[in-house]
């Protein structure tokens, strides 16, 4: 796999452009020439088929995507060109995460749209409207990021959130009405979160919670990531970064206090854990919400 383009301004530069910035609007015009070689995208980018047709490669699976289709990819997805024709146009929006979330506390956001499940992409059939919309809202972006001024970046964030919340509203059309297979199924995921939420802080291994619902592994991960699109072990993860935000807010437990109270053995382990979800430390997010500030 030719790796050559693996950053967003690596692939940028394929086409000729010229671009410092953490995200880029593409003009729509037409496309005449694409990398021969897969690559890993490590940004995220939404990328809306206006005319024409293109067959893509994605996590080596073939789709061809048409006029009202769009895919959305998010970093370490492995993208491959197949074939396009001359009257292909699309509107491309691509943007790395850590500048869209670098003033929101949450680092759930992108998770919660729920646009990608148990993949790293989103291939979404859609009608003219909807993708009207979604291409109105990204020319819009286009405008603003070529202005200059202070609020400039906060806008371009602004508006690229607009962007993947009616892109996530569009998917959850999509599956509106889809259930789990069963009954069973249902209830069991349900007693699994109970269970997490309840004793995360004491018992973080998947085999500890398949143990008390009396089913193996395999099937615990089979059914929450059917329920969910996640792993079990990332649910986990998920209750115990919930329970650490919120000890951070009390101002009388210590990083240490919050560390094992949590369920880990020393402050580092904690801190590792704490800044690959958040991406600042338990005590750099603490002071932010000290002065008020979101991180």
């Amino acid at each position: 796999m030719d790796k050559s383009y693996e950053e967003l301004q690596d692939t940028l530069t394929f086409y000729g452009v010229d671009c410092i910035r953490p995200f880029y609007v593409s003009s729509g015009n037409p496309i005449s020439e694409f990398p021969k070689e897969s690559f890993r995208v490590d940004y995220y980018a939404v990328c809306i088929c206006l005319s024409g047709q293109i067959g893509v490669e994605v996590d080596n699976l073939q789709y061809h995507l048409s006029s009202n289709e769009f895919v959305v990819f998010a970093p370490s997805t492995v993208l491959r060109f197949v074939e396009t024709n001359d009257k292909l146009r699309m509107k491309l929006l691509l943007f790395d995460k850590n500048f869209l979330l670098k003033n929101i506390a949450d680092p759930f956001f992108l998770d919660k749209l729920g646009l990608f499940g148990e993949r790293s992409f989103c291939v979404v059939r859609s009608d003219e409207d909807s993708v009207n919309r979604l291409s109105q809202l990204i020319e819009y972006l286009q405008e603003v990021s070529l202005r200059h001024g202070r609020y400039m970046l906060d806008l371009v964030r602004t508006l690229i959130f607009n962007v993947l919340l009616e892109v996530a509203t569009i998917v959850d059309d999509k599956k509106r009405g889809m259930t789990l297979e069963n009954g069973e199924g249902s209830c069991l995921f349900y007693r699994f979160t109970k269970l997490v939420k309840e004793r995360v802080s004491s018992y973080r291994e998947v085999s500890y919670y398949a143990d008390c619902l009396s089913v193996s592994n395999k099937y615990l991960i089979h059914l929450v990531k059917r329920a969910s699109g996640k792993t079990p072990h990332e649910i986990i993860d998920e209750y115990i970064l919930k329970e650490a935000l919120a000890l951070l807010g009390n101002p009388e437990m210590s990083v240490s206090d919050i560390a094992y109270a949590v369920g880990f053995n020393s402050v580092s382990a904690f801190g590792r854990f704490f800044k690959k979800y958040s991406y600042v430390s338990p005590s750099e997010y603490r002071k932010g919400q000290e002065r008020g500030q979101e991180i």
